[in-house]
């Protein structure tokens, strides 16, 4: 199991998330590249740290929305929404290129993410904008029950998917990340998150708001790199996750 986290998220003297921390704990970063956050030199330097580290680099592009950092919905015309998706990702390939690395995948932002997750033809045109610019990248999707339609769609473009989970979001019955607006919407304590991770890597199921038990497949999980606590999270995280993976090498040996 992956460790994926959103980064590079700073903009100008604002600053946002612990990257230099984090990123030695991940396996693939999420780079902001510049409509929700971020700016050239802050793309440029989180390309460089993930590139010390060994990361895989995803591009993580958004609604054009510094204000409300890419968390506000927009109504923007297919061709327009396509446009915009590529001119983020192409940035970020710049970039990565002339540091002699890659984007590796794409993964949407905030409420882009959100609106195509709920709107497949929104899913539909941001699918249309990454195999137009390079059919090779990969686009990370949240992992739901609808996870066979989501691939016959990629399939149609040339594109594979990569389906990640949330290590600290509370899910709905319907497979869906509770609102933020909403009680509990965000685990609180470590215990929770660390739960959900073993649940997930162990069973392949989430418990949903309702005690529901929701078989989902996931690839990645996502983890976060801000807040007061958000190194000590991920840590624990990455230590729990190699344990099981450990755990689940030394079962198959035996086998």
């Amino acid at each position: 199991m992956k460790l994926n986290c959103d980064m590079g998220e700073a903009f100008g003297a604002w600053k946002m998330g612990l990257d230099d921390k984090i990123m030695p704990f991940v396996d693939q970063a999420n780079i902001a590249c510049g409509f929700h956050a971020s700016d050239p030199l802050t793309m440029a330097k989180t390309v460089a740290l993930a590139k010390q580290h060994n990361v895989t680099i995803g591009a993580h592009p958004a609604y054009p929305d510094l204000v409300g950092f890419g968390r506000r919905n927009m109504d923007i015309a297919p061709t327009e929404l396509k446009a915009i998706i590529q001119y983020q990702i192409g940035a970020l390939k710049g970039i990565c290129e002339s540091q002699n690395t890659q984007v590796d995948y794409v993964k949407p932002h905030g409420a882009l993410y959100n609106t195509m997750m709920a709107d497949f033809t929104v899913l539909n045109t941001v699918m249309q904008a990454v195999s137009e610019l390079d059919a090779t990248l990969p686009l990370m999707v949240m992992a739901v029950p609808e996870a066979p339609e989501i691939k016959a769609m990629a399939k149609k473009y040339g594109l594979s998917v990569w389906f990640e989970a949330f290590s600290d979001r509370l899910y709905t019955d319907e497979g869906r990340l509770t609102p933020r607006k909403e009680p509990n919407a965000v685990h609180a304590s470590f215990d929770l998150i660390e739960k959900q991770v073993e649940q997930l890597c162990e069973s392949g199921t989430l418990t949903t708001a309702s005690g529901k038990q929701l078989a989902i497949h996931a690839d990645t999980i996502c983890v976060h790199g801000d807040g007061a606590h958000a190194l000590d999270a991920v840590t624990r995280i990455r230590s729990l996750v190699d344990s099981l993976t450990r755990s689940q090498t030394t079962k198959t040996d035996v086998k």
